[in-house]
């Protein structure tokens, strides 16, 4: 009987119930009920660490597809603390691996982001059969075109923007909409582009504060009289991305702000005299059901994912690439972002739309 661990690890999202049951239905519809195991680790890596799992049945896996969130709970378990020994001395890497032997493992099928696909790899290196899907709603991991939970995220966004359309036109107001994104844009990119926001603001794209602002007064100048600007959580000034790392650092901890947006609005009220508000949709844009996208991808990818396990094939993440749903080394891409690139054709297509993105 082949015996296949399952773990979710990281930020939740849509998506991850549905690729879990693509993956199980697949295994059990090859091997027959009775000749696959399926043992789901409880709360991520950190189930693995410390043993905690449960068996599951067949009708585990049924009815989860419109889920949000995990049926195998999720924690985070940060990669750089995976080799070191804490306060209890529990050797992580080390209480994995034994209890990937002790459950009698014939591979571990994990979803996760980056820092899971991280941890991923270094299980491979230690020796042990490993698959991968790329889960997260930043859509920034290497070597795949989409990452499961991006659409459906992208998808709550807009609706955010699409709402403060009219109550920003009624009070004509400036409105901003924080959108998820420490490090990378395509949420924020996406979610702007769909939601007609005529600023968008990323972090891989420093702004300077004052194109926003003369932006704002030219749309002011030409009658219309609301602004709406879709911003990334992680973005920055062209003033703080000119700094070195450290102080950089520094900065942002220093910043007297909730956030990013929160400093704009007040430079925005105090240039201009307009009326600017600050809306952050948060976990919003986890939660809730997989749009039909989503729910088609995470399909395939589950489906692929097994057929790797079938095949023997470890080592792989699942990815799609050109449409199509293919296996790429983790060794590969493993601790790389995937940014939006400077020029790339999404961002020239805003550019050609008149959106600015404060340079």
């Amino acid at each position: 009987m082949k015996r296949i661990g399952i773990l979710t690890s990281g930020g939740d999202c849509q998506g991850l119930n549905a690729t879990i049951r693509a993956v199980a239905k697949t295994l059990y519809n090859h091997y027959g009920n009775d000749g696959i195991e399926i043992i789901g680790i409880i709360d991520g890596y950190r189930g693995l660490i410390y043993g905690e799992h449960r068996k599951m049945k067949p009708e585990n896996f049924s009815g989860i597809l419109t889920m949000g969130g995990t049926i195998l709970g999720t924690s985070r378990q940060p990669f750089k603390l995976m080799r070191v020994v804490d306060e209890n001395s529990v050797d992580k890497v080390a209480e994995m691996k034994k209890n990937y032997k002790k459950l009698g493992l014939d591979c571990l099928v994990i979803l996760g982001g980056n820092g899971t696909q991280k941890t991923a790899n270094l299980l491979r290196e230690e020796g042990l059969n490993v698959v991968s899907l790329p889960k997260t709603i930043d859509n920034d991991l290497w070597g795949t075109d989409r990452t499961f939970g991006f659409q459906s995220a992208v998808d709550i966004a807009t609706n955010v923007i699409d709402c403060i359309h009219s109550t920003a036109t009624s009070h004509g107001r400036v409105f901003i909409v924080e959108v998820m994104g420490h490090k990378v844009g395509w949420l924020t990119l996406y979610a702007g582009i769909a939601g007609g926001a005529d600023i968008i603001l990323i972090p891989e794209i420093p702004y300077d504060i004052k194109s926003v602002i003369n932006t704002i007064k030219a749309r002011t100048a030409s009658d219309k009289n609301f602004s709406i600007l879709a911003v990334a959580e992680g973005t920055i000034s062209k003033e703080l991305a000119s700094l070195p790392k450290k102080q950089k650092k520094a900065a942002i901890a220093d910043m007297k702000f909730p956030s990013i947006s929160y400093k704009i609005a007040q430079e925005i009220e105090e240039a201009t005299g307009r009326e600017t508000r600050v809306t952050v949709p948060g976990h919003f844009q986890r939660g809730g059901s997989p749009d039909a996208y989503d729910r088609v991808l995470s399909t395939r990818f589950g489906v692929a994912a097994a057929q790797l396990v079938i095949d023997k094939n470890y080592g792989n993440m699942v990815s799609l690439v050109n449409d199509e749903v293919v296996a790429v080394p983790l060794q590969d891409i493993a601790g790389k972002l995937k940014s939006v690139p400077k020029d790339c054709e999404v961002v020239e297509t805003a550019r050609k739309m008149g959106i600015s993105f404060g340079e």
